[in-house]
């Protein structure tokens, strides 16, 4: 796949946003509110500084999926980064969010950072958590009953974290 990583910029919003809704729909990975905006999922997906985006896109240039990234807490926590992931239904399985996890490495190993925390990965997503666990993450902990998965009930959420510094990707 001739995939595409760029910094997400306003003209992506009418792509990524029926991305987002549908992966928040399938009730499955994000416990955000259903029915927001374009405006709510911009500034929910886009953040502010020092948080950074990334859009995928396709050979064709269609939208496929996108990662933020940022520290995971201010001032005394923000040594430690955090990152989320959406891919298109139709994507998965084909290495975007493979691309899209080198890609969150990458920034956070180049930001100087000494780990990358992921809060709440749902764990009956097993694709998700066996793609970060493929590169060194571990589960750190299990909130039990946390999320209220549409298909499941309620299932765990993960704590999985990777220490760094990894050494970065060539450019």
């Amino acid at each position: 796949m001739g995939l595409r990583l760029t910094p997400y910029a306003a003209t992506d919003l009418p792509d990524f946003a029926p991305l987002f809704r549908a992966i928040v729909a399938d009730g499955e990975s994000y416990a955000y509110p259903l029915g927001l905006s374009d405006g709510d999922i911009q500034d929910l997906w886009w953040g502010s500084d020092p948080a950074h985006t990334v859009t995928a896109r396709d050979e064709h240039g269609r939208l496929v999926g996108s990662a933020k990234m940022s520290p995971n807490r201010p001032g005394r926590g923000a040594h430690i980064g955090t990152a989320s992931f959406m891919v298109s239904a139709n994507a998965r399985g084909t290495g975007v969010g493979r691309a899209l996890l080198d890609y969150v490495i990458d920034w956070h190993v180049r930001g100087g950072f000494s780990g990358i925390q992921f809060n709440a990965v749902v764990e009956t997503n097993t694709a998700a958590v066996q793609l970060w666990r493929s590169v060194g993450f571990s589960i750190i902990g299990t909130v039990p009953g946390a999320f209220d998965s549409r298909r499941h009930g309620r299932v765990g959420l993960h704590v999985m974290f990777l220490p760094l510094p990894l050494q970065p990707l060539e450019s």
